[in-house]
């Protein structure tokens, strides 16, 4: 559908715009900031665990100077700052996705701008969202050169769509291997890790335990952990503040102390010059520990993928005046205590801590790691759920654990595989070292990804030229490449568990994302035409029985081919038809009001309607009940709006299935339904505009004899001035309502052709069936009632 070909109504209740950085809501953003404590910095400020030893790991432990230790600290100190503070806090928390951060929103900001996107007909779908109207996307994006040379070359676009989604396989697989490593990445899973580090502070204590009880506990923990997740992080979410803080002011005081007691010198580590001096003792041995120095920074992406349960500025508030000054003060004193005593440095955090608070801080830091790993779980739900919006991953169970606070969810199954995953780690490594290096380089490939995919948000979205994305782009990649490089080095030292995770996970979402793709381009190409339907006349050449007929299809525009098996083969249909598309946009979250799409198939006498719902790629299809009467009351004021609209006069065919418009379920001014209950069987209301007259009838749920659902009937209110031809479209509409509502629905087989190279039907005929056998039907994806369904089968051969 072509953009000026849509008509829509003016939105009376439009889209909140992204939250701003204002201090007028100081307050609010001081709350936010302190919630954000427990949610996105687990992972960051549990860091100070591992990362010294890590980094004097192998050669580099017997460079154990005091201008090493320093320089080790240098190093750390100027990558928190240049990394955290200056990239993600300064840039990349500005470059949301109304409000919403992370891959996925970087990769739908450049959609939006750009014609990037491989989704099937996402056009049709995406017009008149205000969503679309405000931020940077309002701005008139230029024809650039660089722009029109990306779009023409399907190659490139497709190139691009594998970055973001090696960039959310990383995050995945740094969800299995980190609830060891640290506590909680949101975005990035981390979670093996930060339960073994906290839980070898056991083996610094005089009765050490033994690997085989360490290991039982580790994975005790983590059952655990993965156990309790269906009761939704809600219920424990406030709780995990005061968790961080008191971590946070113990880090804090044992720093400080350590700095005093042990070398207050370890201050003048504060400039680069140290790194220098590190570099030029150390040589290869200090470059191959930037993979230790690294872990400094893992939970930095949790800050932007998070953005959507916070705003910008209590993000920014926590890290400056929290996360950053703990975590500088507390490396400082474990230099300080390294430099006195570097024979210490395979357990320097515990054995840097005064011998009279060590069970506390003991417990804090165990504490703080595992409520760590519970926001990365949940992280990476988001994660899922957002490739599956987006088409690039197989159909899963999504259980919305919160109604209040949005886009808390849970999904059964990748829990389960998360776990089972997990544990394989965590018992095949049993080495938190060697779980380190598999979680550094896939925490840096995320950030490499990301940095790549902002330069581009520079010049397409924010309109700034491409020197500037360039400057930004070398600068960033530059000390990212540098851990990467040296990441890579230890990848036979566990490095390449996040690339065969990440392979894994690739090859589930490429093949789901190519195998629906097909199967959209068949029934694409092989819509029902048009003047063959107007040849059959308004009956359709069969008998059109009382009834409303939700024929479901990806298609935006046209019949699909599947309506041609029913009026074939079937010797009656329904009076009324109407094609539903369900189509995920490029947006976190689509208004209510905003949410249909309606518009007319063939002339007036056929009832024939089209339909596109569409929900962001954070919204939750929920199964409320109450679609029926909301699709009902869309279509009836699409029916008032098109009698008044001198648009949609045209009798040329063409304009049958062009023309759609917005439809404001909440300002319906025909049927408007009502959540009401209570009224006893004839028992009628009046509408708020006195427009229509609609009856509610109570009845009982079989399947939970508590809970009461209301049926509503409609009626045409009695207008004198009401076209007859409307009225009696009306009328139909309502009997057909009343008749019952049928969802049918195609029960697909997709096989490649003959034809076909043997790689193709690799991965048509057994992967891509294998995920359609084994993911949610789309009947049940779809909250479909199962007692009004009716499948048709059909073969795709693509």
């Amino acid at each position: 559908m072509e953009p000026d070909s849509a008509i829509s109504t003016p939105s009376r209740y439009p889209i909140r715009p992204p939250r701003q950085l204002s201090w007028v809501n100081l307050p609010r953003n001081l709350i936010l900031a302190y919630q954000s404590l427990g949610v996105v910095y687990g992972d960051l400020s549990t860091s100070p665990l591992y990362v010294y030893t890590s980094t004097f790991t192998g050669k580099l432990h017997n460079h154990n100077s005091e201008e090493v230790i320093f320089g080790a600290f240098s190093l750390i100190f100027w990558t928190i700052t240049m990394v955290p503070l200056l990239k993600y806090v300064f840039i990349l928390l500005s470059a949301d996705d109304n409000g919403e951060g992370g891959t996925f929103a970087l990769y739908s900001l450049l959609c939006r701008h750009a014609k990037f996107s491989l989704l099937p007909n996402q056009q049709a779908a995406d017009e008149e969202l205000s969503a679309y109207k405000y931020g940077p996307s309002s701005q008139v994006v230029s024809s650039s050169r660089l722009k029109i040379f990306l779009e023409k070359h399907k190659r490139l676009r497709t190139a691009l769509l594998v970055v973001v989604l090696l960039g959310a396989c990383m995050v995945i697989g740094d969800g299995v291997l980190t609830p060891a490593i640290s506590g909680v990445k949101s975005l990035s899973i981390s979670f093996p890790l930060a339960v073994l580090s906290s839980v070898s502070g056991l083996q610094v204590t005089e009765e050490k335990l033994t690997d085989g009880e360490l290991l039982l506990l580790a994975c005790v923990i983590l059952v655990g952990l993965f156990a309790l997740q269906h009761c939704g992080t809600h219920r424990v979410a406030f709780l995990f503040a005061p968790i961080v803080i008191i971590w946070l002011i113990s880090i804090f005081s044992v720093g400080l102390y350590n700095t005093i007691h042990w070398n207050p010198a370890v201050v003048r580590a504060l400039s680069p010059h140290y790194i220098i001096k590190f570099f030029r003792e150390t040589g290869k041995d200090g470059w191959i520990s930037l993979g230790g120095v690294l872990l400094s920074i893992t939970g930095t992406e949790a800050m932007f993928a998070d953005l959507g349960h916070f705003t910008a500025l209590s993000i920014r508030l926590a890290f400056a005046f929290a996360i950053y000054p703990c975590l500088v003060v507390q490396y400082m004193g474990q230099a300080a205590f390294l430099s006195k005593n570097p024979d210490h440095n395979l357990y320097s955090f515990y054995d840097s801590i005064p011998a009279p608070v060590f069970w506390p801080v003991f417990v804090v830091a165990t504490l703080a790691s595992i409520v760590g790993s519970q926001a990365v779980i949940t992280a990476t739900f988001s994660i899922i759920k957002q490739c599956h919006a987006l088409g690039c991953f197989p159909r899963v169970k999504v259980v919305h654990t919160s109604k209040h606070i949005y886009g808390q969810i849970y999904i059964p199954e990748i829990n389960w595989i998360l776990m089972i995953l997990t544990l394989a780690i965590t018992i095949g490594f049993q080495d938190t070292t060697l779980i380190g290096n598999a979680y550094g380089l896939a925490c840096m490939m995320v950030m490499f990804i990301t940095t790549f995919l902002m330069a581009l948000v520079i010049i397409f979205v924010w309109q700034k030229s491409v020197v500037l994305a360039a400057i930004f782009l070398i600068f960033f990649w530059f000390i990212e490449g540098m851990y990467l490089s040296a990441a890579l080095i230890k990848v036979p030292q566990g490095g390449w568990v996040p690339f065969v995770l990440s392979f894994i996970f690739m090859i589930v979402m490429y093949v789901w994302h190519y195998g629906t793709r097909k199967k959209y381009n068949y029934d694409l190409h092989n819509k029902v035409s048009l003047k063959w339907l107007l040849g059959l006349g308004p009956s359709l050449g069969i008998v059109r029985v009382p009834g409303i007929g939700l024929i479901y299809s990806e298609l935006a525009t046209g019949v699909p081919a599947i309506f041609s098996h029913f009026v074939t083969n079937l010797p009656a249909f329904h009076k009324v038809l109407v094609f539903v598309c369900v189509k995920s946009v490029q947006v976190p979250c689509v208004s209510p009001e905003e949410r249909f799409l309606i518009g007319r198939i063939c002339p007036r006498p056929y009832r024939m309607y089209r339909c596109i719902v569409r929900y962001g790629y954070k919204d939750i299809q929920r199964d409320d009940g109450d679609f029926e009467d909301l699709l009902i009351q869309s279509i009836a004021e699409f029916i008032q709006m098109e009698a008044v609209e001198p648009q949609f006069s045209s009798p040329e065919i063409s304009s049958f299935d062009g023309r759609m418009a917005v439809i404001s379920t909440r300002t319906s001014s025909s049927l408007i339904s009502s959540e009401q209950e209570g009224f006893g069987v004839g028992d009628s209301i009046q509408s708020s505009k006195s427009l229509t007259l609609q009856s509610m009838v109570s009845v009982y749920d079989e399947e939970n004899p508590q809970m009461r659902r209301c049926q509503v009937r409609f009626q045409v209110p009695s207008n004198v001035g009401m076209d007859p031809a409307v009225r009696e479209e009306l009328m139909d509409l309502i009997q057909a309502k009343e008749a019952g509502v049928a969802y049918i629905m195609g029960h697909s087989y997709v096989k490649a052709r003959r034809s076909s190279s043997f790689l193709k039907k690799l991965v048509i005929d057994m992967g891509y069936s294998f995920l359609r056998k084994n993911c949610r039907g789309p009947a049940v994806a779809l909250n479909i009632p199962h007692i009004s369904l009716i499948e048709v089968g059909m073969i795709y051969y693509v």
